[in-house]
């Protein structure tokens, strides 16, 4: 399928997603749309088996809402569009089993920087800068920031970025463990390419497994998300890859993983 706000490339087992609006890649419904259309096609093709997400053009990952699609919106008509458009594509992003990866330069403001929290992973270059500026229109964020970033960061650095607007640099993003990793600007995608063909060559039913154990896991008391983790233990060792990999193991020779 085709796509007029994405750029989608599939490399063996790795497709790389691009939003492609240059030169900033700000996202509007279109793309919004067109994006979980991309991940619906992704998450069935079996071929594929973890997934990269970057921006087009040199200046930016995604710059945020495209505030255009929205200023003149109603407040019923908002509501609509706030319970519809971005949230199935992000609910899409965040629940996918495969892994995704964000590979970040340039700006990640707004709804851009909420991309990439919706990522498994995030790779930043050294350029990368990363804010989420909704409280200078007045406004807030709505795509999930609220939350995720507050998981992932600590409530208090989190309100401080919401409430100023400021934005950060990479290296105080890998600071406060908003990425992973930072590597130079050049360097950005093969970093990103490399650690999403790692990846890809894991057995997919226990990489999946651990994603949802700590994803569902973070929104459960310890106990239940303990009953989760035995449970989906159970699942991952009765699968085909979990039985080969133990084989493997006892055999002292390369697992082959079938993805099953």
């Amino acid at each position: 399928m085709s796509y007029e706000t994405l750029l989608l490339d599939k490399q063996g087992p790795v497709a790389v997603l691009k939003m492609n609006r240059p030169p900033v890649n700000p996202l509007n419904i279109k793309l919004y749309l067109e994006m979980f259309d991309a991940l619906c096609e992704l998450e069935k093709d079996e071929s594929v088996a973890a997934i990269v997400i970057t921006g087009a053009g040199e200046k930016a990952f995604a710059a945020g809402l495209d505030v255009k699609d929205v200023a003149s919106k109603s407040v019923a008509e908002i509501l609509d569009f706030q319970n519809t458009v971005p949230k199935k594509c992000f609910e899409k992003l965040t629940g996918i089993a495969k892994p995704t990866i964000a590979a970040v330069f340039g700006l990640a403001l707004g709804g851009g920087s909420e991309v990439a929290l919706c990522c498994d992973l995030r790779i930043a270059s050294t350029d990368a800068v990363f804010g989420l500026p909704e409280i200078n229109l007045g406004i807030m964020p709505g795509s999930g920031a609220t939350q995720r970033l507050s998981r992932l960061v600590g409530t208090s650095k989190a309100k401080e970025l919401m409430f100023t607007g400021d934005t950060i640099g990479a290296d105080e993003a890998f600071r406060i463990g908003l990425v992973n990793k930072v590597v130079p600007r050049e360097k950005l995608m093969e970093e990103a390419l490399a650690l999403a063909n790692k990846l890809a060559a894991k057995p997919r039913v226990a990489l999946s497994l651990i994603k949802q154990c700590v994803d569902n896991g973070m929104n459960m008391d310890l106990a239940s998300g303990l009953t989760l983790e035995r449970n989906s233990f159970v699942i991952a060792y009765a699968s085909e890859d979990g039985r080969e990999g133990l084989a493997a193991f006892i055999e002292k020779r390369k697992p082959s993983y079938k993805g099953k």
